[in-house]
């Protein structure tokens, strides 16, 4: 099977092509570090697999280029790889099309193991976030008939919103909005108010669920 392996840490790209090369059923055909050279990648090389890290530089990261190359390259299955266990992220990276997701720190056999799984049709969850995995399911579902606040922003928390969610900092959103830095920390907050976030994690997921982010 062919492989592209994303990370933006040289030497974990460097290990794992190792890895994954050693095996007689695989190969790397391409590397890249950041969620556009992923895209690109996957485009000239078709490959049967991408391995994607979560958390790549802002605004290039794994969770945007997700979604991306599964609307454009559907026949590419993408395994998802982290040093973290990111339950935030998690119910969305499936729905986003992700075939299986593993701990950075998982043994060797267990990436195997995953790589092997998702290409044969089926996904590979890390057992310590199955359970993650259907608390989140359960909450998604008991809630989905509860009012969306996102009706009550207003535009210019619109416009800030998946800046912020890209990972831009409040000083590069003002220079890309012509506003002041104080300007944007204050709707920030009433952003974070108003939809009832508690973390950065949960406002990239949610201008995700919106569709707000685009590549």
């Amino acid at each position: 099977m062919k492989i592209v392996l994303a990370d933006d840490h040289a030497i974990v790209r460097s290990g794992f092509s190792m890895i994954l090369n050693f095996q007689s059923d695989m190969e790397v055909v391409g590397t890249a570090a950041d969620g556009i050279e992923a895209y690109t990648m996957v485009a000239k090389c078709k490959p049967d697999i991408l391995i994607m890290d979560l958390s790549m530089p802002p605004g290039e990261s794994g969770l945007i280029a997700t979604g991306k190359i599964k609307e454009d390259h559907p026949d590419t299955k993408i395994l998802i790889l982290t040093m973290h266990d990111d339950e935030e992220y998690l119910f969305h990276i499936l729905k986003s099309g992700a075939s299986g997701y593993v701990l950075k720190n998982a043994p060797d056999e267990e990436l195997l193991l995953a790589i092997r799984t998702i290409h044969g049709g089926g996904t590979y969850i890390h057992p310590k976030m199955a359970t993650s995995l259907v608390r989140e399911f359960i909450k998604k579902d008991t809630s989905s008939q509860t009012e969306d606040p996102y009706e009550i922003l207003s535009k210019r928390e619109l416009e800030i919103l998946p800046l912020v969610a890209k990972g831009y900092g409040n000083k590069e959103v003002a220079e890309k909005l012509f506003i002041s830095v104080k300007t944007v920390e204050a709707n920030k907050a009433r952003i974070m108010e108003k939809l009832n976030l508690r973390s950065r994690p949960e406002l990239v997921q949610y201008a995700l669920k919106k569709k707000m982010l685009d590549f």
